[in-house]
Formats: structure tokens, sequence, C-alpha cells
């Protein structure tokens, strides 16, 4: 099923300057059908995202900050998201914040049968990220425009040393050899696909574009923890990617 999404932009609260790459990366999992930014656009602060506004196809829409301390911004997508889920015309939203105050708004609308998807600067605290099916890194976007500019301009493929804003650390290490062992059949080995999806899952914020790496598979081959190896599709157009946990040989 194709999703049909609700993009909702916190202008207060998210750079403009990669809109862009927001934009194609919500389009790698479904249409953007209703796509809107608010804040305060009598501010100066948010003269950079007039000049994206139209590129974008994004409806700008103004919140007064009535009173000193409150974020009139929030309470807007939030009333917002409310009439576009009762409306259904959607079924699913990328809500673009930084800002733990959507949290709640968040779980409600996966409550509700929404896929729900976050996109924020990697500060975003811990409770919005994990309220959401799936939560990406501007900073990945960053890196990826980046990227392909110095690609562009030297007409070279990429360096082999990629910017990250995570490290392969032996937490992560754990969390994906403790998923192969959830998923692993009766020779220790697992479905690639079924790996990535639970990972997702355990773990919203999980990508393997935070660790420098374009794919999943790339990322587990570089750890020498796992084994990878490649089989035949039975359709034989594809190779099917298994990994298995390499078994710790015992000091004497």
């Amino acid at each position: 099923m194709d999703l049909k999404f609700a993009v909702l932009i916190d202008g207060d609260n998210i750079p403009s300057a990669y809109v862009k790459e927001m934009m194609a990366e919500i389009a790698k999992y479904g249409n953007p059908t209703i796509k809107r930014i608010y804040g305060d656009w009598t501010k100066p602060r948010l003269s950079k995202w007039k000049n994206v506004l139209l590129e974008n196809a994004i409806t700008p829409i103004q919140q007064y900050g009535y009173t000193t301390g409150k974020n009139a911004t929030d309470s807007a997508m939030i009333i917002d998201a409310m009439d576009i889920l009762y409306s259904e015309k959607v079924n699913g939203f990328c809500l673009v914040s930084s800002d733990s105050d959507f949290t709640r708004l968040a779980t409600r609308l996966r409550e509700a049968g929404m896929k729900v998807f976050g996109i924020g600067e990697k500060k975003t605290p811990e409770p919005f990220i994990v309220a959401c099916d799936k939560f990406i890194y501007i900073e990945i976007l960053k890196n990826q425009s980046e990227e392909n500019e110095s690609e562009s301009e030297s007409e070279k493929n990429l360096p082999e040393e990629k910017n990250t804003i995570d490290k392969i650390t032996p937490k992560v290490i754990k969390l994906i050899a403790s998923t192969i062992y959830d998923l692993a059949d009766d020779d220790g080995w697992a479905f690639l696909g079924d790996v990535g999806n639970l990972l997702q899952k355990k773990q919203p914020n999980f990508d393997s574009r935070n660790y420098g790496f374009f794919k999943l598979t790339p990322l587990i081959k570089s750890i020498k923890n796992f084994e990878v190896e490649e089989r035949e599709s039975p359709k034989g157009r594809f190779k099917l990617i298994y990994v298995k946990n390499k078994r710790r040989s015992r000091k004497k």
C-alpha cells in the first residue's frame, strides 16, 4: 500500500537549508499529499524558509505567538494533525521537529493506526524518537547533500571515509546481534531484510547512514562479529543476503 503522508513542519524548530533533501527522503516512503509549515511569518528568523516554500509546494500556516513562553506553533500543528487524522485523507504522518512536545501527538496518531515518521536534529529527545515508527536525523541528509555536491564537482566516486553522526559502539553491535538471534533459524542464519525491519521496530532512529553506510549490508560486513552469506533467489533475479553471529572462540 502506497502511503499518503501529511508532512507537518515546525518552522520555529527546524533549519530550512535541507528542505529539498527532506522532501526527497519522505518520497522514498510514500506520497506527501499534504505539506504544511507552521510559524510566525512576521518574524525575520523565518525569512530563509520563504525562499524554499514555493519550490517545494509547502503551504505556510501563520501562527502568532499570543503569549510569552508558550509555543503557539506546537498547538497549531497538533490541532491540524488531529483535523487531518479525522478527515481520513492520509494514512501516514511525517512530523518534522526536534521538539519533545510532539511525543504525545506521535503516540496518538499511531494509536489511530497511522504510520508516523519523524525528522529532526540529533539533539531530538529520546521520547519523541521512540514514539515514531521511524526517525531520521537531518544531519544524515546534510551529509548526503554535501557528498553529492563533492561528487558532482570532482566527478569522482564518494570518498571511502564518509561523515558519520554516530559511532559503532558495543551497544550497537549487541543490538544487531540480539536481533539476529531473535530471527535466526536452527543454523543461526537470519534474512537481512527481516533483521533491518526488526531493528527499526526496536530502535526507530536506527539507520545505517548514521554510521557512514548507505545500506545495512556494508555496515554488517564492516563488523567482525557477523558472517554474511549471499544466496540465490528462487526467482533468480536478486541475491538474498543472510547474516549470522560468529561464534566466539573460547580462550584456553
